[in-house]
């Protein structure tokens, strides 16, 4: 399996094999998820004082948003591409939040998984997702709607990547197996209405316009930032 092609796809697709030559302090993810709970809370301390966010759930939405598409792309870019992908056992999987993407994960395992929707959602929605949901509302008030609205958003947008780089390196065949995996992931209950309609538009915000000068995400519900007065427009579909 190829990492170095899926990688090509773009910043967040990259997935190193050994320790950054930045250094830095890389735990394996499934500490977290059991509890270590200082990285996190200092990653949502670094994003929140970088966006300028008015209250801490609106970094915590931005740093889970930056990690749940760092997840799904290290998954869904060689699945595509290759057909397989990492395991990204949480064990596996080193994480280092002050970093940024592609230094802030590496993977020191071998086995790979067949591309599959099942396999994949196992790997990233089940063991990674889950937890991480679950450690971000130790840290802190963020609702399970926002948090699988970015886990959909997060999804689509890695499509989107992958999609513009099968198409502009001729691999067609990689852009519809993409689109028939995410079409399998977001049919699940937690996953499912996250987004909707041929540009997969979110059906959620992610918080981001509450900031300064923040504006709206590109598959953002709104048509217009809540604060300019026109939230009693309906969302576009």
């Amino acid at each position: 399996m190829d990492l170095d092609e899926s990688g090509s796809v773009g910043g967040f697709f990259v997935l190193r094999t050994t320790a950054p030559e930045t250094g830095g302090a890389h735990r394996p993810l499934a500490r977290l998820y059991a509890g270590d709970d200082e990285p996190l809370h200092a990653r949502v301390d670094l994003v929140t004082a970088r966006i300028g966010a008015p209250e801490r759930r609106v970094g915590a939405s931005v740093a889970h948003l930056g990690l749940a598409a760092r997840l799904w792309s290290a998954a869904l870019g060689p699945a595509a591409l290759h057909g397989r992908f990492p395991a990204l056992d949480p064990a596996e999987l080193h994480w280092d939040g002050a970093l940024a993407s592609p230094d802030d994960l590496w993977w020191a395992g071998s086995e790979t998984r067949p591309a599959t929707v099942d396999e994949i959602r196992a790997a990233v929605q089940e063991a990674h997702l889950v937890p991480l949901h679950a450690a971000l509302r130790r840290d802190g008030h963020i609702s399970p709607r926002l948090l699988w609205g970015n886990a959909g958003s997060a999804l689509a947008g890695a499509l989107r990547e992958l999609t513009r780089w099968a198409h502009a390196h001729g691999r067609p065949e990689a852009a519809a197996r993409a689109a028939d995996l995410v079409s399998g992931l977001l049919d699940h209950p937690d996953l499912a209405g996250t987004v909707r309609g041929p540009r997969l538009r979110r059906a959620s915000c992610c918080l981001y316009y509450r900031c300064p000068g923040g504006g709206l995400c590109g598959d953002c519900v709104f048509d217009h930032a809540p604060r300019t007065g026109l939230e009693g427009r309906p969302p576009a579909p």
